[in-house]
């Protein structure tokens, strides 16, 4: 069964808390049905970013061959049409692996319920903010570091550090790069699997109303 839970976060300013959010996340009660969507949501995620490169051509496709060996008699030797037949050296593969790109389908509602479940799971490990960098700052990685440190995030300490913006302004993009266990994306781009390898997740006031929630 579907239901409605609601969640209060605290918004901070330079590790002040200035105000707070509430949000309606909707969650499934079933544990099981709860690792499903998820499980799902992943496979699904995953197939789409599959691409398979390996490239074989066919007989029709390989270069040359178009004369006919010998003749068709005469010679004591076996029929021959081209020399780019699967049994000459050269020349074409039977069934061999061509490129192919991998889709896969699961319903919006679905994946909905997946990022609203982990958004929940993870309440504990979210911050809000009510502003990521000031707009008149310089791209600086030090900005970006004293911002997560105002907030009590030791950047060496954590693996995977998700920051959730609105947009992906050039400033906020300059300032986060060199930080190689930061993944910045923005809220329209949430995705399951973005989540599930985070282990502290840092959302800004303005992409909180964006995230796809009940």
């Amino acid at each position: 069964m579907t239901i409605i839970k609601t969640i209060t976060y605290k918004v901070e300013n330079n590790g002040n808390e200035v105000n707070s959010e509430t949000i309606r996340l909707k969650i499934n009660e079933d544990k099981k049905k709860q690792m499903y969507c998820i499980h799902r949501s992943i496979k699904n995620q995953l197939k789409n970013g599959r691409i398979r490169n390996a490239n074989t051509k066919t007989r029709s496709e390989v270069r040359g061959g178009g004369k006919k060996p010998w003749k068709q008699k005469g010679t004591g030797r076996a029929r021959v049409g081209s020399t780019r037949s699967p049994l000459w050296r050269g020349g074409g593969v039977i069934f061999g692996p061509k490129k192919a790109i991998y889709t896969s389908k699961i319903n919006k509602k679905e994946k909905d319920l997946a990022i609203s479940t982990l958004l929940y799971n993870k309440v504990s490990k979210t911050k809000i903010l009510d502003c990521l960098i000031n707009i008149t700052e310089k791209p600086k990685t030090k900005n970006a570091l004293k911002t997560l440190s105002n907030i009590n995030i030791n950047v060496n300490k954590y693996k995977n550090i998700l920051i959730i913006v609105e947009k992906k302004t050039k400033l906020i993009y300059l300032s986060f790069r060199n930080i190689s266990n930061i993944e910045l994306i923005e809220a329209k781009n949430l995705n399951i699997l973005s989540l599930l390898k985070a282990e502290i997740i840092v959302i800004t006031r303005e992409s909180l109303k964006i995230i796809n929630i009940e």
